[in-house]
């Protein structure tokens, strides 16, 4: 009797269906594809080759499942003035399609793209409308970036120290401040009348800023009101930031030196500079000191001489020379140093003799022209005149 119920329990621990066996390996479940995020930042020809466009796309493996298009481009060809579209996209397998309004014009916007995989890159057809206006897209081989790639290519730099320790990177005279989209025409407005010289270029408002909601002012001011006109910006609606940026200095033509022999007090003696500046250069150049101004704007100095123009002594003809200098202290805030800034001298050649005279054109190119450093060691002698340094790019200090 033992013996039998031995083998019952033996055969039943071996029996499968009696739930003592090893269990059963099922098969693995499949893992969804992750989302992830690509973007391309050009598609060839689109709006006349001028657009900026950015299409963000969120792929499941190799399925587009959503798009986003931005695109930034001229009002009207040739324009600096820019408008802006964003529009989501519908994808049905190859096709996307959206509706959307321009951001500036308000003008409607529809958009019918077919998107198509050729082998490493993607060709994109099709038409998109902006009003009246209809571009037929026809774009291959563009390439894709990952959401790194595309982040690390956005990185962008306005240049603005708000607290600069001195004026080695950025210019005394160049302010820079940046502002909401919404404020920036009532910031612009309050510089009306006031002593400071705004950069044109600076009220275009490029595709970044539209992007980023905010573009960046770029002006000159004499240096003695700069941190004046800094700490004011910053107080104003609208204003993220307020600071010193790049500009004329160039500090290569730069000369720092003791302030004490060349202020009445705290305030720049700019007459005795300015003398003693256009003695040594007018020594240098071998010419005649004619004038010296101070620009009450921005705080440079123009200097002018003359001298008798070498190429054919016969027709004696006059060489009329500029330099345009920079005076400030050599950092923000109180210094008992200060640094010159002088800049190449510009040469006009013309027949002022008696009696007829003869017509001369300049045919040298701009670029030969502001290459020019024809100044016979110049900057070297104005720093032994003002017991200076000069900068050291190598070792980025004064010498």
């Amino acid at each position: 009797m033992r013996a039998l119920l031995f083998c019952l329990a033996v055969l039943i621990t071996a029996t499968p269906e009696f739930g003592f066996a090893e269990p059963m390996k099922l098969s693995p479940k499949a893992v969804p594809a992750a989302n992830e995020t690509r973007y391309f930042t050009a598609i060839d020809g689109l709006m006349g080759g001028s657009a900026d466009v950015i299409l963000k796309e969120t792929r499941q493996g190799k399925a587009v499942t959503s798009a986003l298009l931005d695109v930034c481009y001229p009002v009207e060809k040739g324009s600096d003035r820019k408008d802006r579209f964003v529009a989501n996209l519908a994808v049905s397998g190859q096709t996307m399609t959206g509706t959307t309004q321009s951001i500036g014009a308000k003008l409607p916007v529809t958009i019918k793209l077919t998107r198509k995989p050729t082998g490493d890159t993607f060709e994109f057809r099709g038409q998109i409308s902006v009003g009246e206006a209809v571009t037929e897209v026809a774009s291959s081989d563009n390439s894709d970036l990952s959401e790194k790639e595309f982040q690390d290519n956005q990185t962008t730099d306005d240049g603005i120290a708000t607290a600069p320790k001195d004026f080695t990177e950025v210019s005394p005279e160049s302010v820079g401040v940046r502002v909401k989209l919404d404020a920036a025409l009532e910031f612009l407005k309050g510089l009306k009348g006031q002593d400071v010289e705004v950069a044109l270029s600076s009220l275009a408002v490029s595709c970044d800023a539209l992007r980023a909601g905010e573009q960046t002012i770029t002006m000159a001011v004499d240096p003695e009101r700069a941190a004046a006109l800094i700490a004011k910006a910053k107080s104003q609606t609208g204003v993220s930031a307020a600071g010193w940026t790049t500009g004329v200095v160039e500090m290569d033509r730069a000369v720092r030196f003791p302030a004490a022999d060349w202020r009445d007090g705290e305030k720049l003696n700019r007459e005795k500079l300015a003398s003693a500046v256009s003695a040594v250069l007018a020594r240098r150049l071998s010419a005649k000191a004619l004038s010296s101004a101070w620009n009450a704007t921005t705080g440079k100095l123009k200097l002018t001489f003359k001298r008798p123009n070498q190429l054919v002594p016969a027709l004696e003809l006059t060489d009329t020379i500029e330099v345009t200098g920079l005076v400030s202290a050599d950092k923000p805030g109180a210094s008992d140093k200060l640094m010159l800034w002088i800049g190449n001298p510009v040469i006009t050649t013309a027949d002022e003799s008696a009696g007829p005279r003869l017509s001369l054109s300049d045919d040298s190119s701009g670029e030969e022209e502001s290459d020019q450093k024809d100044d016979n060691g110049s900057v070297d002698a104005l720093t032994k005149e003002l017991k200076g340094q000069r900068w050291d790019a190598d070792t980025s200090i004064w010498k």
